[in-house]
């Protein structure tokens, strides 16, 4: 299955997220609008390339595209707002942060955020949609770059490890240390732990 561009629009943003699932830290959204006259090779779901490979397409994508942004929503927002509507809040941020305003944005997933620019979502878009690859990536790169950073703060937790997702390891660094400032307090393993303090 291929997307198919629509005639005659000229400039395009892909917009995604990374981190709905994690348990600590922020959601973060990407918008990037490329350069037609400047392709970049290897550009798919961020989930599909290695740490390595990710790394160096963000790079090129920052240097090569027309315009990239980053938007993103805090872990008070995520609980006061719930995951989904906080998704949508850091989307439409990244969109508003962009220097050049797009006619069309283009979101992975089935939901487009409330945006003033005609917006068209696009489930598997990050596979299907080279502008949302570039977002996805860019997206990836930062969060997982935040997760690095509270992992040099707080080394028992091991967030380079499992980047704030709910595993077998995070859940047992919770139970043993508690949750931290950082932490979703809506999400169910970590309102537990609230519960009982």
């Amino acid at each position: 299955m291929e997307f198919k561009y629509p005639v005659g629009v000229e400039l395009i943003a892909g917009v995604d997220e990374v981190g709905r699932g994690p348990l600590v830290g922020p959601v973060v959204t990407a918008a990037v609008i490329l350069d037609p006259n400047k392709r970049i090779e290897g550009l798919k779901d961020s989930k599909k390339l290695s740490e390595k490979k990710r790394l160096l397409l963000a790079e090129e994508i920052k240097q090569k595209a027309l315009a990239w942004s980053l938007g993103r929503a805090e872990p008070e927002e995520i609980d006061e707002l719930n995951i989904l509507h906080a998704t949508m809040l850091a989307m439409q941020r990244a969109v508003e942060n962009l220097k050049i305003s797009p006619h069309l944005v283009l979101v992975d997933g089935n939901r487009v955020p409330n945006l003033e620019i005609s917006a068209q979502a696009i489930v598997k878009g990050d596979s299907l949609v080279a502008e949302i690859s570039a977002a996805s990536i860019l997206a990836k790169v930062a969060r997982d770059q935040e997760m690095k950073e509270l992992d040099q703060q707080y080394p028992q937790y091991a967030f380079a490890q499992h980047k704030g997702y709910p595993t077998k390891l995070h859940l047992e660094k919770l139970a043993e240390f508690g949750p931290l400032p950082q932490h979703r307090r809506s999400f169910a393993p970590v309102r537990k732990l609230f519960d009982n303090v």
